[in-house]
């Protein structure tokens, strides 16, 4: 063998040396919660301005640059995952070459001095003799133990037993399970989605935002806002909020569901929950018309965008959009309905109505005054999107991380040995028997073993 084949070996020997560390589980597991608690006393995902404000500008690039704001989904951290994930499988390989030697043996070896050394064992006499019992004690030992076989040993015969060998792979079944865990945190943050949509009563979407970035992902569906509505508490705390929401699909209704807080809607494994809400501007309004002539009042409904018809030929009135600040020579009037009012003469003017202040216009001289009646809110409703792909390996880990704890912690690996040694015309019979765990348990199955051993006609 060459140096250069001799280094590899010795590097790859290093390596596996290195995977197979109990100390590198133990720095990973540790380096894991410290994240996780660090998670924990930062918010994730939240807005880059509340970050700012919270830890200012030289803070918030370091912690940024280091992935803290959104940890789980960091480079880093996904690094520590598949690491921890390698070391397992490694562990187990590892460890596995010497186990798989007793639970796949075809013929398990038994050893009658083993069990004679045990310093828990029963002893009886039977008035029949070796031969009269073997066949017996044979076809005993074979109802209650998946492998059993007799032997002739230096001072009579014994009926082995054994069953329960699989059990010993039980602690692999729960490594496994973590490995499966771990993958499925993978796969959830590489291919998971997270955004967010607002949708107006009355709207849909198919696009939403994805969440820490300005992209954005388009559905292979629609979502429709039918209908929002919000109850509030006496303190004015809002109490519920429900959405009535509609799946289209190329247009047409497929699915519909009302939502609330933690009872979302799931449709082709996107989940669609209710997160927040807003009001957004109205579509229409009441108004009232004052005739500066005959000083009578017309009220009419407006819609934005649509033209209204003022009676005695006062002209036409044109709603044109909502400004949350409105400004009025120069000053902010804060929120307001602004529209154009168009004589009869076709002379047009800009009309600005306050939501503070309905009856505004009437300080504007003109043949007509037009006055805010009324309004009915109008509600946006925020909802998060998520899907998450991993939903059903993670289901598969935690099956097999409970069996594997069951195996591990309920089941044993048991052998156990009756040899019965000729006494004259009679038998001695021992009865020994050994466990892998839970010890105590198998020294009362042997105890219950002979009284049965003893009473069997």
């Amino acid at each position: 063998m060459s140096t250069k084949e001799i280094s590899a070996d010795a590097s790859h020997f290093r390596l596996w040396e290195f995977f197979a560390s109990i100390r590198l589980t133990i720095v990973l597991l540790l380096t894991l919660a410290a994240t996780s608690i660090v998670g924990t006393l930062i918010p994730q995902n939240e807005d880059p301005a509340a970050y700012v404000q919270t830890f200012g500008p030289a803070l918030y690039r370091l912690l940024s640059t280091l992935g803290l704001f959104d940890m789980y989904h960091s480079g880093w951290f996904r690094f520590l995952l598949f690491l921890l994930a390698s070391n397992i499988v490694v562990c187990s390989i590892d460890r596995l070459k010497a186990i798989w030697q007793i639970v796949f043996v075809k013929i398990p070896a038994f050893k009658i001095a083993r069990f004679r050394r045990l310093p828990q064992k029963e002893e009886f006499h039977d008035d029949r003799s070796p031969a009269q019992l073997q066949d017996l004690y044979a076809a005993f030992i074979a109802r209650r133990f998946r492998y059993s076989r007799v032997e002739e040993t230096d001072e009579g015969f014994a009926v082995f037993g054994e069953k329960g060998r699989l059990t010993r792979l039980g602690v692999y079944v729960v490594h496994l399970s973590v490995v499966v865990l771990l993958f499925g945190g993978l796969v959830s943050s590489f291919f998971g989605i997270e955004g967010f949509v607002n949708i107006p009563e009355g709207e849909a979407v198919q696009d939403i935002r994805l969440r820490n970035t300005n992209d954005t992902l388009r559905l292979d569906f629609a979502i429709r806002c039918d209908d929002f509505s919000v109850s509030f508490y006496d303190s004015g705390a809002p109490k519920e909020f429900r959405s009535k929401l509609t799946i289209l699909k190329e247009g047409q209704p497929i699915f519909q569901k009302d939502i609330i807080v933690n009872d979302p809607l799931r449709y082709a494994g996107i989940n669609i929950f209710q997160s927040s809400y807003g009001e957004v501007p109205p579509n229409e309004v009441k108004l009232e018309f004052t005739s500066q002539a005959t000083g009578k009042v017309y009220s009419k409904q407006a819609f934005i965008g649509q033209e209204v018809v003022i009676p005695d030929n006062l002209g036409t009135f044109v709603l044109k959009n909502f400004e949350r600040s409105a400004s009025f020579k120069g000053h902010n009037i804060g929120e307001a309905f602004v529209g154009v009012l168009t004589s009869g003469d076709g002379n047009s003017t800009k009309v600005t109505l306050p939501l503070r202040f309905p009856s505004f216009d009437k300080m504007r001289r003109g043949r007509v005054a037009i006055a805010l009646a009324g309004y009915t809110p109008r509600y946006y409703t925020g909802l998060q999107v998520t899907k998450d792909p991993s939903v059903g390996v993670v289901y598969a880990g935690f099956i097999m991380i409970i069996l594997g704890c069951y195996i591990t912690f309920f089941t044993s690996h048991q052998q156990l040995c009756v040899e019965i040694i000729p006494a004259g015309q009679k038998s001695r019979i021992m009865v020994a028997g050994t466990a892998n765990k839970n010890k105590v348990g198998m020294q009362r199955k042997v105890a219950q073993m002979a009284e049965e051993l003893a009473k069997l006609g």
